[in-house]
């Protein structure tokens, strides 16, 4: 009998020695204890970045997880951003399928779902060119100024009947939304004549049919989960698509009965000047209608709804939140601005003479990412990260929210210091340190048009009135997480009165509007 125990002691011993040593075979990165089947799943949890970002205090800043069935690596250092975005760029440029994939992104073939190849590169080209290029920003600098002047002018006639309390989160969103539909459409969604309640319904439906929810959940990691009918989320997806899609047919058909309605002579003008997205689309599909679907157009402007709305609205109110806890911050942008815009509304061609406006914004963004995740990236072969073997067919996660306050790459890293932004870098020459827009061949392509925008709307606010948080106490900054963005847990609210050197300009504006 005591022979049997020693046998099987020297069993379990061989046994343990043949797991370790496959474990080491592997070379995996550092990874916590993980449940039979379920892996880390039991880790996955919301907001997910912060959680992630708390295992990697733990474990280090390169980190291997098992979600269900699929492998995870997390990296929250900017020397293994670099490494992944550099050497291994391209075998990370493709991205994992997920339930909201299958049923949201047009079989996986809009911008930002898309693998890398042909179809990718030929959206990236058109992006470039026909939308995002320095020519189409200039033609619509127009568009710009004129949504933030009937936001000026909103507030204008708000603060005139008192103490009034302005919702900042609902008016800038309503902003970048009517931004947007005109830079597509060429209308607004949000007219002068809707009654408060009408433009709340509106704009309940609007962040319904384009919030940009959630990249995975549990059936993307435990299919099984899906089949015996546990995980239903799918459904959901189904009628999420069902209503985008009815959305973005609609703005498509309503410019193809305009060419209907048209005539000769208008059309022939319309081909030389095309004013909006979807007829830039509409004459690239009229050239190769084979090529270029009402599916391809309909990808691409819903990437700009989910991806340019929602994260420039929150970065607006992020920023100002900042400046509201911060007023000698605030007073220090305001001279800015009036000592090089006298007598009129700041313009898209003052921007250049702001740079601490533009610190301010690159702190904001700093701070509060709007996606402080990176969209995931999947590996398409074997490589190595950090020393370490990475699997094919591999999910990356790139926590810049965590690098943006890693105490290594910032001094104070908690501290809204828009000052560490002054000199001569650029973003660009910050490196693999500073990456709100992501970086690699697929960053977003959009990165000047919201930098614009946002810098646009908030100098203009900065300039025009004097702004009071409601109360005493500081602004919370409390975050929230549903999904890929990061919001604030609670709207910001404040007050703004009119400076007296601005009322004439203003009070011209609202005459206008």
């Amino acid at each position: 009998m005591e022979l049997l125990y020693y046998l099987l002691l020297i069993l379990f011993i061989l046994f343990i020695l043949k797991v370790f040593s496959q474990t080491n075979k592997k070379n995996l990165p550092p990874s916590p204890f993980a449940l039979p089947i379920l892996g880390h799943i039991h880790l996955f949890k919301k907001p997910l970045n912060r959680r992630l970002q708390t295992l990697s205090n733990r474990y280090g800043p390169i980190l291997f997880l098992q979600f269900g069935s699929r492998p995870v690596l997390v990296i929250s250092s900017s020397s293994l951003v670099e490494e992944c975005f550099t050497k291994n760029d391209l075998i990370f440029a493709n991205r994992p399928s997920s339930i909201a994939g299958d049923h949201l992104t047009y079989n996986y073939t809009i911008f930002v779902w898309s693998p890398y190849g042909y179809h990718w590169r030929n959206m990236r080209r058109i992006a470039t060119i026909e939308i995002f290029s320095a020519k189409s920003l200039h033609m619509s600098a127009k568009i710009h100024k004129e949504e933030i002047c009937h936001l000026v002018s909103s507030l204008f006639r708000g603060s005139t009947v008192g103490s009034q309390h302005f919702n900042l989160k609902f008016m800038f969103s309503q902003l970048i939304f009517n931004l947007m539909m005109r830079l597509v459409a060429g209308k607004r969604c949000f007219e002068e004549s809707m009654d408060l309640d009408e433009q709340k319904r509106l704009h309940i439906l609007l962040k319904e049919i384009f919030f940009p929810g959630v990249i995975f959940e549990l059936g993307d990691f435990l299919p099984i989960l899906r089949k015996i009918g546990l995980y239903t989320d799918q459904e959901k997806c189904q009628i999420m698509h069902a209503r985008r899609d009815l959305f973005l047919q609609n703005l498509i058909n309503e410019f193809r009965r305009k060419q209907i309605d048209s005539s000769p002579a208008t059309i022939a003008e319309d081909k030389k000047i095309k004013t909006t997205i979807i007829e830039v689309l509409l004459s690239i599909q009229e050239a190769e209608p084979e090529q270029y679907s009402d599916d391809f157009i309909k990808g691409i402007i819903m990437t700009m709804f989910v991806a340019g709305t929602d994260t420039s609205s929150l970065t607006l109110e992020w920023a100002m939140s900042l400046l509201l806890n911060h007023p000698d911050v605030l007073q220090k942008a305001c001279l800015e601005i009036n000592h090089n815009v006298q007598g009129r509304l700041l313009e898209d061609y003052d921007l250049p003479k702001l740079p601490y406006l533009h610190c301010i914004i690159n702190e904001t963004l700093r701070l509060y990412p709007a996606a402080p995740l990176l969209i995931p990236h999947l590996s398409s072969e074997e490589c190595t990260v950090g020393g370490y073997n990475i699997p094919r067919g591999t999910i990356l996660y790139a926590n810049i929210g965590a690098i943006h306050r890693d105490p290594e790459l910032w001094t104070d890293p908690d501290k809204f210091m828009p000052e560490r932004f002054e000199g001569d870098q650029t973003e660009r020459e910050m490196g693999f340190k500073f990456m709100p827009f992501g970086v690699g061949r697929r960053m977003c392509p959009g990165a000047n048009l919201a930098q614009r925008v946002v810098a646009l709307a908030l100098g203009t606010l900065i300039q025009c009135f004097e702004w009071e948080r409601v109360g005493q106490d500081q602004v919370e900054m409390h975050e929230t997480n549903t999904g890929v963005t990061i919001p604030k847990a609670n709207p910001l609210v404040a007050m703004c009165k009119p400076y007296p050197s601005m009322v004439e300009t203003i009070s011209q504006l609202s005459s206008v509007n």
